[in-house]
């Protein structure tokens, strides 16, 4: 293998290819055109005058020497993302971008107004929220600040637990506000969807008679205020909302703690750090106001 024309785009066309396993994959995820990553590869393998793939129907495998290459470029890239963590964690400046990620019904229902807060508190920090149910990756520098209800936080990642997210059973206050216990028990459920990843609730559900399934919270919220069934949501969520009724005391079952995380690298960058103290704060003071 001649590595005298190696670049970094080869070796990220190469790590996207074997990690996707297709051409459409690794053109997707380097915004390329199908063709383009076609022919960088076909030009690639005759540089190096080396096959890197096996071309199959169903897609592309490395071979071993794709293999290897592939591994390279993958501590390439993370020793980029760690000097890119090394350098940003040098800026003492209360300004620039901070990328956060969360949960759409935690934005919603709990942090919307914090973060409005954090923004008049720091008008020089450029706030970027990407709103995901999935996991953005911390150590790749998709996101700098991750907001997340788990009971399992990565041990790669540093942070603290600003609480623990109560949930309980809600209806439409209007058909639920003279129903007794009794029809309570016999109800039909609103219940989450497989996607949602909540094996605790799903358990908890297992049960339940449910006629209606949703893979999101926000969704199943809307749902409740338009039918008579019942449905288990966050307590600052469904608290708020004035149309619903609280039908039970928290489940203790899916209590679950809310973690704010980021990288090491991370933690002493000033806009980290003013971003983590308004937050903490704010998500705070608002779970322990009174029910």
């Amino acid at each position: 293998m001649n590595a005298q024309h190696m670049k970094w785009d080869d070796l990220q066309l190469v790590l996207a290819v074997a990690q996707a396993g297709s051409l459409s994959g690794a053109a997707r995820a380097l915004r390329l055109s199908h063709a383009t990553v076609f022919r960088r590869l076909a030009a690639l393998e005759q540089r190096l005058n080396v096959t890197l793939f096996e071309r199959h129907r169903h897609g592309y495998t490395p071979t071993l020497a794709g293999e290897e290459l592939a591994a390279s470029a993958e501590r390439v890239r993370e020793e980029i993302h760690r000097a890119e963590r090394r350098l940003a964690g040098q800026d003492l400046k209360l300004s620039g971008s901070l990328r956060v990620t969360t949960t759409d019904t935690l934005f919603a229902g709990l942090l919307s107004p914090v973060f409005a807060d954090f923004r008049r508190a720091f008008p020089e920090i450029r706030l970027e929220v990407a709103i995901s149910n999935q996991r953005h990756s911390l150590s790749h520098r998709e996101a700098d600040i991750a907001l997340r209800p788990t009971h399992a936080p990565p041990p790669t990642l540093v942070g603290r637990q600003l609480g623990t997210l109560a949930l309980a059973v809600y209806g439409q206050r209007q058909r639920w506000e003279a129903a007794s216990s009794d029809r309570l028990a016999a109800a039909r459920w609103i219940g989450p969807d497989a996607h949602m990843g909540d094996p605790a609730l799903e358990k908890w559900m297992t049960d339940k008679h449910v006629v209606y399934w949703l893979d999101s919270l926000l969704a199943i919220q809307h749902a409740l205020r338009l039918g008579d069934e019942v449905a288990v949501l966050p307590c600052y969520l469904g608290d708020a909302d004035r149309t619903l009724l609280r039908l039970s005391d928290p489940v203790e079952a899916l209590a679950t703690p809310l973690w704010l995380l980021t990288h090491p690298d991370l933690r002493h960058l000033a806009r980290v750090r003013a971003f983590m103290e308004a937050v903490t704060d704010g998500v705070r003071q608002r779970l322990a106001q009174p029910e």
